[in-house]
This record gives structure tokens, sequence and C-alpha cells, in this order.
């Protein structure tokens, strides 16, 4: 790697020519001038999307979707309680419905990424919750 005098690393990668030119394609499309902010925003994401992860320290700001069924008796009373003991890093929620008995609940949470930790495993563990996101912001 060499430093760069404007405080840029160049490096070179490997990557098979599929994904170059879906890259290639992709960025054309969202409006970047270039190949190298684009890489950069990717590498951006990809990084504050997995941090929170491992970060014993950290504070989040992000949001976490749900997607569960009606149909398991019991099932919202045990997402309001999780929601209820973690209300001090839940800000807000929204709960959206979808087709036939599938919801959709959004939850805009900030705090530290133990806590965040916790909320997801406890949410992800519940018979009937079928798909947990956690998307997060970097500071």
């Amino acid at each position: 790697m060499v430093p760069m005098p404007n405080r840029v690393v160049r490096f070179s990668i490997s990557l098979p020519p599929k994904l170059v030119n879906e890259m290639d394609e992709a960025w054309k499309k969202m409006g970047y001038e270039n190949r190298s902010k684009a890489i950069h925003d990717a590498i951006r994401t990809f990084i504050t999307e997995f941090k929170w992860m491992h970060d014993e320290g950290g504070q989040i700001t992000g949001a976490i979707l749900l997607l569960y069924y009606l149909d398991i008796p019991g099932l919202i009373d045990e997402v309001m309680g999780i929601q209820h003991r973690f209300k001090n890093i839940i800000f807000s929620t929204m709960h959206l419905h979808l087709e036939g008995n599938k919801c959709l609940e959004i939850i805009a949470i900030k705090g530290s990424a133990k806590e965040v930790r916790e909320l997801t495993q406890g949410l992800m563990t519940k018979r009937g919750i079928k798909q947990v996101k956690v998307a997060t912001l970097a500071p």
C-alpha cells in the first residue's frame, strides 16, 4: 500500500470479472462519478453493518427490522415485553400490516452495542419471528 499525499491509501484487489461488472453497473446507475467513491461507500457500509457485533463499548444508532406472523399465540405480548425491557435504547417503533397475517416492526434504536445485541437476540429467539435485520449507521 502506498500512502497518497491527500491522505488516502491506494491498494489493489482481485475480484471475479462478473462481480466487477455488477459493481460498475451499480455505481453508474446510482450516479457515482467514479468507482473509487462507490467502493469507499461500500466498504464503509460493510464496516458499519458488522462492527457493532463485536464492539463492547461503542454506541449504535440504527433500526431493527422484525418480520413476524400474527398466528403465533402470545407472540405480540412477548415482543412488546422485550421492547419494554429495552425502552432505554428504543426511541420509536412503527408497525406495518403486510399481506395476510404478516407484520413488519421497525424499531429505532440508540444505545450500547451490548444492549442492542441483547435486544436483537431476545427478539430472534422467539418462535414466530421469521426474520430480524439490524441496520446501523456510522456516527
